[in-house]
């Protein structure tokens, strides 16, 4: 096995689901944490390894990929034991990428990164209402998906589930998910937390919080 190394912030819900994805694994990787309020990310050197200067980015024995969702499929496609992860079987392996795809299209930009561009990128403090009501439609979605089945893309844990997780627990910090209403999804939720290694997620959604709430950020009444 070749030098594994990740690249990215804690703070970074994509990042997390390629934390946990590699703890799953048992994996030994270097982990480098790039400054992107210093821009260490548009740097020629980073530049030259990932041009569209995203995180996580993961380097492979000098290999290169970037987009959580490629890294943590090629992780257990190379390195797993077994296919529980992310399976072979076709009509198992489509439901996980339907969730990958959930998450990248409806809950991280739709959603999640929707909200936190403007506060990031031009320091607004206003999360407007129309935005909350994509959360919304976010939780409702889940609980649907979980309605027969205990993880997010059938019977046993997979990658969807490290990738779900990671953004669905940084929505709380703008809209608190109702445990009343959402029974599967709260149930789910502390399902996960009971891994050996959630760590790999909570840490990181403490910091995220605690970013958020540090630059005053409100949610339109």
């Amino acid at each position: 096995m070749g030098k594994i190394t990740l690249y990215g912030v804690d703070a970074s819900p994509p990042v997390r689901a390629c934390k946990l994805t590699l703890a799953a694994l048992g994996l030994p990787y270097d982990y480098v944490v790039v400054n992107l309020m210093g821009k260490e990310n548009l740097s020629e050197a980073y530049l030259k390894k990932n041009p569209q200067h995203t995180v996580p980015m993961l380097e492979d024995d000098g290999a290169c990929i970037w987009d959580s969702h490629a890294i943590i499929c090629y992780l257990v496609s190379k390195y797993a034991k077994d296919d529980s992860l992310y399976p072979k079987d076709l009509l198992k392996r489509a439901v996980v990428d339907q969730r990958l795809h959930f998450e990248s299209g409806v809950m991280f930009a739709n959603a999640l990164r929707s909200i936190t561009a403007p506060i990031f990128m031009h320091g607004s403090k206003m999360v407007p209402k129309e935005r909350i009501q994509a959360i919304i439609e976010v939780y409702d979605f889940l609980e649907t998906f979980l309605k027969d089945h205990d993880y997010i893309a059938g019977d046993h844990l997979t990658i969807a589930d490290f990738s779900v997780v990671s953004a669905v627990t940084s929505l709380p910090v703008f809209l608190e998910i109702d445990a009343a209403k959402y029974v599967k999804l709260t149930a789910w939720i502390k399902r996960l937390e009971k891994l050996p290694y959630y760590s790999e997620n909570s840490v990181g959604v403490q910091q995220f919080f605690g970013l958020i709430k540090s630059l005053g950020v409100t949610v339109e009444a």
